[in-house]
């Protein structure tokens, strides 16, 4: 059995390190990410189970639960206006249950989060309109099932070569900007949900519109209060946790409830999520059952569909994979394996499946799946001590006389993550919630529920999401008054124009993108996404030197335990540049052998973690960024509370 105390796979028998010939293509090997995937999971599934058995997986799967459902009947909504109303509320919750049914039960990564994006219903409804342009919009169910099922062939291609590997060339650079632009898909959707709902009253009842915005606002404000009380002082740890934990349950709950006051509150006749039949899909089809009759679509309308499935194959292999990734970034400790050709796999059964039942394509979900993470991570608060100088008269300090030194102490809390409950139990059970919230009972619950309040889920998923960015960070340091930034930053030794210069690659990505979205060219967005990675490797390299990326970017998965799955540590390229730099200026073998890259003795001896080939540079940058974390204390990258 399987240590799980300290596993160890810095020497992990998936390597392509060493390999020459035909054993060093990728796709010359098909299936050997998968094999060792499950391998390498697979001694945990058990665990899995009996892992999940304790109240933080409880609590975290109620948050993480009301975290999907909501932004998913939001973007139903959505959809629905957009196509007609081929989508509806049982599509949602099968695609969000079928998603969380297959990778509960058999995913290597059961703690990333699957169910619908924003991105995937802006390719629906663009879809949509594509097929009512060409004057087939009676074709649309089939035309779309033949983009799902050749998204799911395309998705098994490249789980079987190995492709997946590539993911671990993301950085912080590129997945900061593909969470920046969801972020935005997010705050713009819910201004359109606002902006619908004064289009869904009737002329004389403007206060219906009105009411609506009071209480997509108020929702918003309750969720993050209620969220930021986990990093405050007050009340006690217990209450603190309870509230944040249960902040969206809460604030549902409390606001519904507040949409029904009798009188003029009542009387405003607010829009509501429309009913339907119980299991049921939402526009009647032929036999009265899920299943499209896509056998039916004319050959050449078939092509025609395999470009449009390919890109829902960019969409997902960057989009899925980079939710994997931060469900299990470095914030997080975690000691269970990960297995990305494995589950994009998965992923492919899930768009087939989807596809010929006609509902949304379930896909990672970006900010929810660190939200997950964070949710069923055990924290514990520190009562930290710190002293500092103060200059009690304004003048200059004389410490050699103590003259006008004052020592203050203060009372600190620090939060620390001790364990993460990495376990399938949270996601079955949101499967079990899903099914049973289509049953009629409980859809009626959901008919209760105003429509404005989901442009506040929208605004408070959106911007939370957003304010973690490095990009947010980045320019909100670059604003910041010089005398007041704290002396420990490591941006302090750069200028802030070349922070700026750097920053302005992810606002392009991110700009072009979101101009792409309200397009007919929206479908091509993944493009310029996945364009971000070349950009990082080939082009900043030679722009910005290597303390400067050392500084401002790092790999968006850092440790061997999630590492290994996807072919190990690679080299990063500003290293290879300064280390190239070093020897074409006649610096000795030594130094240039300690680099990332350099050392063959290590290879020979198939060490695979990254200590052994860092420069001095790249040692010092990192030591300072240990020491910055140990004064800080651990702290969650997203305001959810949980901290």
């Amino acid at each position: 059995m399987v240590s799980q105390d300290e596993p160890d796979f810095s020497n992990d028998p998936y390597s392509w390190n060493g390999l020459t010939g035909w054993k060093s293509y990728r796709t010359l090997r098909p299936f050997r990410g998968m094999y060792w995937d499950v391998r390498r999971r697979l001694p945990y599934y058990w665990s899995d189970w009996r892992d999940g058995l304790n109240y933080r997986t409880l609590a975290g799967c109620v948050r993480i639960f009301f975290i999907n459902l909501l932004p998913a009947l939001a973007f139903e909504l959505d959809m629905m206006r957009n196509t007609d109303g081929y989508f509806g509320i049982n599509e949602a919750l099968l695609s969000s249950a079928l998603a969380a049914f297959v990778f509960s039960l058999f995913s290597c990564q059961p703690l990333t989060v699957v169910g619908i994006t924003g991105l995937i219903s802006l390719f629906n409804y663009t879809i949509f309109a594509i097929t009512a342009e060409q004057g087939i919009r009676d074709l649309y169910p089939q035309f779309l099932a033949w983009c799902s099922i050749w998204a799911a062939i395309t998705h098994w291609i490249a789980a079987a070569c190995n492709w997946c590997d590539y993911m671990r060339y993301i950085t912080d650079f590129s997945s900061n900007s593909f969470g920046f632009y969801v972020g935005i898909i997010y705050m713009v959707k819910g201004f359109q949900e606002i902006a619908s709902t004064y289009y869904a009253v009737d002329d004389g009842n403007p206060r219906a519109a009105y009411l609506g915005v009071v209480i997509a606002l108020c929702y918003f404000f309750s969720v993050w209060a209620l969220e930021s009380i986990g990093g405050t002082i007050l009340f006690t740890p217990n209450i603190r946790k309870l509230l944040s934990d249960f902040a969206y349950p809460i604030a549902t709950i409390f606001w519904t409830g507040f949409s029904h006051i009798p009188g003029h509150i009542k009387q405003a006749d607010l829009p509501r999520v429309p009913h339907t039949r119980a299991f049921y899909p939402s526009v009647p089809r032929p036999g009265g059952v899920w299943l499209v009759d896509f056998w039916n679509l004319p050959v050449k309308w078939i092509f025609v569909t395999l470009p449009i499935g390919i890109l829902i194959t960019l969409l997902f292999y960057y989009d899925h994979n980079i939710s994997s990734i931060t469900a299990q970034a470095k914030q997080f400790p975690l000691k269970k394996p990960a297995g990305f050709h494995w589950d994009f796999f998965l992923l492919g059964i899930t768009c087939f499946v989807g596809g010929v039942v006609g509902i949304p394509l379930p896909n990672g979900l970006v900010p929810q799946a660190p939200v997950h993470t964070d949710s069923v991570t055990e924290y514990v608060e520190v009562h930290a001590r710190s002293r500092e100088q103060w200059l009690d008269d304004g003048g200059e300090r004389d410490e050699s006389s103590g003259e006008g030194v004052q020592w203050i102490q203060h009372n600190n809390k620090k939060v620390e993550a001790t364990k993460v409950n990495e376990q399938r139990v949270s996601h079955f059970l949101m499967c079990l919630a899903f099914v049973g919230l289509m049953a009629g009972p409980l859809l009626d619950v959901l008919h209760t529920m105003p429509r404005a309040l989901f442009a506040g889920v929208f605004w408070i998923v959106g911007f939370t999401g957003l304010s973690a960015m490095n990009i947010t960070q980045n320019w909100i340091y670059i604003f910041t008054e010089k005398r007041f930034v704290d002396p420990s930053d490591l941006r302090t030794g750069m200028k802030k124009w070349r922070i700026a210069y750097y920053t302005m690659f992810q606002f392009l990505g991110v700009a072009i993108s979101v101009g792409l979205s309200f397009t007919r060219a929206a479908i091509g967005f993944p493009v310029v996404m996945i364009a971000l990675i070349p950009l990082r490797w080939v082009i900043l390299p030679r722009i910005f030197t290597e303390h400067e990326l050392l500084i401002l970017d790092a790999p968006t998965a850092e440790a061997e335990v999630v590492l290994a799955s996807i072919g190990g540590r690679p080299t990063l390229p500003e290293v290879r540049l300064a280390e190239e730099r070093r020897r074409q200026r006649g610096e000795s073998g030594e130094t240039a052998g300690s680099t990332h890259s350099g050392s063959e003795e290590a290879k020979a001896e198939g060490m695979r973690s990254r200590e052994g080939f860092r420069d001095e540079e790249e040692r010092e940058v990192e030591r300072e960024k240990a020491e910055e974390s140990k004064r800080r204390g651990v702290k969650a990258d997203l305001i959810t509370g949980h901290d």
